[in-house]
């Protein structure tokens, strides 16, 4: 299924989608409606760096169907890399959208990861606000690592759901792993959209407008919980621009 050619750029070794958000929909969409095993993946500075280490996450982001701009930073990447439209498509808003056009269609969706606290926060706030959208089920898997039945058990409840979406809120790289591993055991789209199912639950609040217009959700993240993030975004972030530097100056040349 990975055989089409796709339209997009390498982000420090990372294959990105070129695409804004209603040409991801529509293809998610079609994929849904005839409920083809697909996993959709969204990468943000922490992700793309932390693949150059974790062999497992850069394989699955390989292997992808979808791979879509996350941060504000890979968009500005792909902009000077001769994709001067593009834009971030961030998993909260990709969620929120999807579940807005869904309402007119014949397709329901599956929530799997969290605690059963905030999923039952998020189904109560997406009733509230897309009384038409067919909400399948949701699963709150165990904490740490899960057996094979376990899994099994998991794959058989989404299936049984008929859901053709199904938002997967795991966390990276767990979910990233995760949703490759078992393409083709599930039937539907697979979606990794992390912290959304905080931020539509409102166990988690997101950063102010301003800051997402800007692409500092990071440092609204950072502010938030300085002293167990400093390290990782000290990190990241300097790593990703030495890195998206020499790639730049490499493509100049």
């Amino acid at each position: 299924m990975n055989k089409v050619k796709r339209e997009g750029t390498d982000v420090i070794g990372t294959f990105i989608d070129a695409l804004d958000l209603p040409a991801a929909i529509e293809s998610i969409t079609v994929w849904a409606e005839s409920h083809q095993s697909r996993t959709v993946c969204l990468c943000n500075v922490h992700s793309s760096v932390t693949a150059r280490s974790d062999q497992k996450l850069a394989h699955a982001l390989s292997l992808s169907d979808m791979v879509l701009p996350d941060g504000a930073p890979v968009a500005w990447v792909m902009r000077k890399s001769g994709y001067s439209m593009q834009r971030r498509i961030a998993g909260p808003d990709l969620m929120i959208r999807l579940c807005e056009d869904l309402q007119k269609k014949d397709i329901s969706i599956f929530l799997f990861g969290s605690s059963q606290n905030t999923l039952d926060k998020l189904e109560s706030n997406l009733h509230l606000l897309f009384p038409g959208l067919q909400l399948a089920g949701s699963l709150s898997p165990k904490y740490g690592d899960w057996s094979n039945e376990e899994e099994q058990k998991y794959i058989d409840t989404i299936n049984a759901s008929g859901a053709g979406i199904i938002f997967i809120g795991l966390g990276c790289p767990k979910q990233e792993i995760w949703m490759v591993k078992n393409r083709e055991r599930i039937n539907g789209v697979m979606l990794g959209v992390g912290a959304a199912f905080d931020f539509h639950a409102g166990t988690v609040k997101r950063a102010p407008e301003i800051y997402q217009q800007f692409g500092l959700e990071w440092l609204h993240r950072l502010l938030s919980e300085p002293r167990r993030l400093w390290k990782r975004y000290l990190l990241t972030n300097t790593l990703f621009i030495i890195w998206t530097g020499k790639q730049l100056l490499q493509r100049s040349r």
